[in-house]
């Protein structure tokens, strides 16, 4: 075994070679680095080592190609050595001579992959000239793989594929400083652009390796790094410093209202109560102890907010029945409570019996105004005009009644009625219209045509319930569904005898087809007639089942007020 000069004919130092035999091409599966790569980064082949024992026609073996034998040649019955990764063609058998000059080593073209030729082309990667040392140093193989020292590089050839493949697709070439993409290391410098050209056109000089080059500064602690949640970087912006003008986050990280809630910062409050036994406690400890409402306060509380909710526009509810069931005490009843707990509204009672009506008799008998007079009042601009027509109880209840004279009568035409509720809603909000038992009277179908809710009152009896059930199926029959769907019975029990499983099974028969029904109890401050006072004379059950009447037509209150009169 003899070993190179320390230097070679340009006088650089070389690594000691053994010249037993030619030098095996760094290729074959034990290399670090494949054919092409090789090829890129040592285009020009190193030049044949010589010594005392080499052989004049011992061929200089090309990248990739076939591995010599142990005698120095590659003969035909020598089996090649498994080509390795790329799969560069075999060179031919009978290579070319050396050239005569045995100071100069012949070059020979390395073949290479389309794509690694393509990034040659493009200026990715930079041929190393062979003066230049291979920037990974080199390192002594296991003596069973071969004779040969081997360079080593930092590139990572499976980086250089993944990024060709993703610029054939459409993506981002790889840049020269070797920062392409989030997951990339800085300082890891892979790919340099060649170094400015000289004047003549020469190879000036490239940038050395990038373990021999200055990376670029480190980040700001903190920005930049994996796992920080910092603000997000617009287009442009330095990537080390925070970007405040840009998207800060997710709108969820920054959400502050939905985490501070009332109910667990305001301490919850207890109304007192207004009566019974926990008013009493209340009272006696000097109100330091509050019980808050019983569960009948509470209901009765939401009644009233249903009977207070929002009414838009104006609401007219009619009242139908057979004659003697109490079609004017539950007129003048509910309109009470309406007038009572709807103080921002103005209420008016309408009397549209022909037939001698007592509606007035149970609000104001003093009420003097009536159709004729209204109707043809065309000075009535403000509410004090209008109130000098109409009657009132001491709920707020307005009314107006029908015609009371016996000689002379005028009869009620459907002409007279639009003319004088045409002035009525100039100025009141909600209308309570007592009809007549009769169902084809003139002036009872004007009402239906112009009203949103019906009330149908039938007693606990035979007749009057019949009389009942033949109004809902006459409104049906004769197009009134609409209204229907807005329909709410009273079994009004007018004399207390009625049987309570009767009424029971009166109200199942009646609710089966989707309406309402409230049970009117007997209350003996009704019966003899007279004003009504509910606020002061009514059972409270009474009073109490008169409630739920209203917060049943006040549920429509939002979904009809705007519509067309008879929709």
């Amino acid at each position: 075994m003899s070993e190179h000069p320390s230097t070679d004919p340009e006088g650089r130092p070389t690594p000691p070679q053994p010249t037993d035999g030619p030098t095996a091409a760094p290729t074959g599966p034990g290399s670090v680095l494949g054919p092409d790569l090789a090829a890129i980064f040592n285009a020009v082949p190193q030049p044949t080592p010589r010594g005392p024992g080499a052989s004049d026609d011992t061929a200089v073996p090309t990248f990739g190609g076939p591995q010599p034998s142990a005698s120095g040649t590659a003969g035909a019955d020598t089996p090649a050595a498994e080509p390795s990764w790329g799969g560069p063609p075999t060179p031919p058998a009978n290579p070319a001579p050396e050239p005569a000059d045995r100071g100069e080593s012949a070059a020979t073209p390395p073949v290479l992959r389309p794509e690694v030729a393509e990034a040659a082309q493009r200026g990715w990667v930079t041929p190393m000239p062979p003066s230049m040392p291979t920037p990974g140093g080199t390192h002594r193989r296991d003596p069973a793989d071969g004779p040969a020292d081997e360079p080593t590089s930092i590139v990572d050839r499976a980086v250089l594929e993944q990024q060709l493949a993703d610029f054939r697709r459409g993506g981002q070439a790889p840049r020269p400083d070797g920062i392409n993409g989030p997951t990339e290391q800085l300082g890891t410098n892979q790919f340099r652009t060649p170094g400015p050209a000289a004047p003549g056109g020469g190879f000036t000089g490239r940038p050395g390796p990038s373990w021999q080059q200055p990376g670029p500064p480190p980040p700001a602690p903190g920005w930049g790094q994996p796992g920080f949640n910092g603000p997000e970087q617009r287009p442009g912006a330095d990537p080390g410093q925070p970007d405040w003008n840009g998207a800060q986050g997710s709108s969820a990280s920054w959400n502050y209202v939905d985490n501070i809630r009332s109910s667990e910062m305001v301490p919850t409050r207890r109304i007192p109560p207004r009566r019974g036994w926990r008013k009493a406690l209340y009272l006696s400890t000097f109100k330091l102890i509050n019980p808050g409402q019983s569960p009948d306060e509470r209901y009765q509380a939401e009644l009233e907010t249903k009977v207070r909710s929002l009414l838009r526009g104006r609401y007219k509810i009619a009242v139908l029945g057979k004659g003697g069931v109490g079609k004017s005490t539950v007129s003048a009843c509910v309109g009470s409570i309406f007038a009572e707990l709807r103080q921002d509204d103005r209420v008016v009672a309408v009397d549209a019996d022909t037939a001698f009506g007592k509606l007035a008799s149970r609000i104001d008998p003093a009420a003097s105004g009536s159709y004729w007079e209204l109707a043809g009042d065309r000075g009535l601009h403000t509410f004090a005009d209008m109130r000098s027509r109409v009657g009132s109880n001491s709920a707020g209840l307005f009314v107006l009644g029908g015609e009371a004279a016996t000689a002379r009568r005028r009869v009620l035409d459907p002409a007279i009625y639009r003319a004088a509720t045409a002035q009525l809603e100039r100025h009141f909000t909600l209308s309570i219209i007592d009809c007549g038992s009769t169902m084809d009277a003139p002036v009872t179908r004007e009402v239906l045509g112009d009203v949103d809710a019906l009330i149908v009152v039938s007693s606990p009896w035979f007749d009057g319930a019949s009389a009942a059930g033949q109004t809902l199926e006459w409104l049906a029959n004769c197009g009134y569904t609409a209204q229907l769907h807005r329909t709410v019975v009273v079994i009004n029990d007018n004399d207390g005898h009625a049987d309570k499983k009767e009424l029971k099974q009166l109200a199942e028969r009646f609710g089966k087809h989707g309406q309402k029904v409230i049970q009117l109890p007997y209350d003996q401050h009704l019966r003899p007639g007279g004003v009504v006072d509910v606020a002061n004379e009514l059972n409270p059950l009474t009073r109490r089942r008169l409630l739920e009447l209203a917060a049943e037509c006040a549920e429509h209150f939002a979904a009809t007020a705007d519509r067309p009169r008879g929709v």
